[in-house]
């Protein structure tokens, strides 16, 4: 399907060039095995080793990915994860669905990720039983600074990847700092399946197993159930044979959408509005988002030249209408003033020069006239 926007968030269809993706599918299909099979064990396997931890268990979505981490790690209802309230509510909802209570600390005012002396003051002050550190936009959150935190307090400590395949730190991947990592398959994500499909990955053996038993009814053999809160939250066999034959090219998609994101910070530096202005390897530009206080017109402005932008994330998860006011005493400055001043800017694999050049002119000439 053709896109209204001359300028498209994202593309499927350059996200799979090169690929023989029809192929793909064809042979598992003619396997004639689509649920457990050949396929997921061989992606878990290629997966495991390419973030550089032990075990990998394919599920059937990132929040599912979520919620099974927390249940394998033993957490309770009632009990208190820290989380972060900016990045679209998934964490909370994977908090929510098992009775646990979330806990929102604000971020960093530059990566907007979990802020290490927002984390440090909440687990001086309140019973913790986990923390979910999420990558946010594709940057690596200051993990040893986190980990040191978790570490001292005993807390169990989960990595929300879902934007950040393969961004990495002193050699280190997104995945390979936490007790347990997480990781969605969505088709937008750097590496993405023909539809939903997650991850959940350990170097620990005993959570590994847990998480294979509850993403499959709580079994430990088939028809025996082994513990509580067992679901049906597979990856199925055409999936895993997409994401394998992604893999191979996620470091070149990463440099790919780097390069534009590099393009746009140097070419936006002068004018009035916060942009990201390194692309290391600890940042896979999942998305580009720069923060102004007129978001709305200047989203008005690119809508008007076929320019598609979207808002990660408009509503702050303390201020969800779901809590009921819970939370209502709760301010978190850094996060409220980012959702609303966020604007996510087309970036992804396969964008050309003159697409990148018409988002660039366009903005500028919003501010510049």
């Amino acid at each position: 399907m053709t896109s209204i926007f001359k300028v498209p968030l994202f593309s499927a269809e350059t996200a799979g060039q090169g690929l023989d993706l029809p192929g793909v599918l064809r042979a598992v299909i003619d396997s004639q095995r689509y649920v457990l099979g050949t396929q997921v064990l061989a992606f878990e396997a290629a997966f495991a080793a390419y973030v550089g931890v032990r075990h990998a268990i394919g599920v059937a979505n990132g929040t599912d990915a979520l919620e099974i981490a927390l249940r394998s790690l033993g957490v309770k209802p009632g009990e208190g994860v820290v989380t972060v309230a900016n990045a679209g509510f998934y964490g909370s909802t994977a908090i929510r669905a098992i009775g646990a209570q979330p806990l929102y600390v604000d971020v960093d005012e530059y990566t907007l990720n979990l802020s290490p002396s927002a984390l440090a003051q909440v687990l001086s002050i309140k019973p913790v039983k986990a923390v979910i550190a999420t990558h946010l936009y594709g940057q690596l959150a200051d993990m040893a600074a986190i980990t040191d935190l978790c570490r001292a307090a005993g807390v169990a400590l989960i990595e929300d990847c879902a934007q950040a395949h393969g961004a990495r730190r002193a050699g280190r991947l997104a995945g390979a700092w936490g007790d347990v990592a997480c990781f969605s398959f969505y088709p937008t994500k750097n590496l993405g399946a023909l539809g939903d499909g997650g991850a959940v990955v350990t170097d620990n053996a005993e959570l590994a197993n847990r998480v294979r038993a509850l993403r499959q009814y709580g079994w430990g053999n088939k028809y025996e159930v082994v513990c509580d809160g067992g679901r049906n939250s597979r990856l199925d066999e055409l999936q895993a044979a997409v994401l394998s034959a992604k893999l191979p090219l996620l470091d070149t998609v990463n440099a790919q959408r780097r390069a534009i994101g590099a393009r746009y910070s140097a070419a936006l530096a002068d004018l009035p509005l916060r942009a990201h202005p390194v692309f290391g390897d600890d940042h896979v530009a999942h998305l580009y988002v720069v923060r102004s206080a007129q978001r709305q017109q200047l989203r008005d402005h690119l809508d008007a030249r076929g320019i598609a932008s979207d808002v990660h994330y408009p509503i702050a998860d303390h201020r969800q209408p779901v809590h009921l006011g819970a939370y209502a005493g709760e301010h978190l400055p850094v996060t409220e003033a980012a959702c609303q001043q966020a604007l996510t800017l087309p970036c992804f694999p396969g964008m050309t020069d003159a697409q990148v050049e018409q988002d660039i002119f366009a903005v500028r000439e919003f501010f510049k006239g």
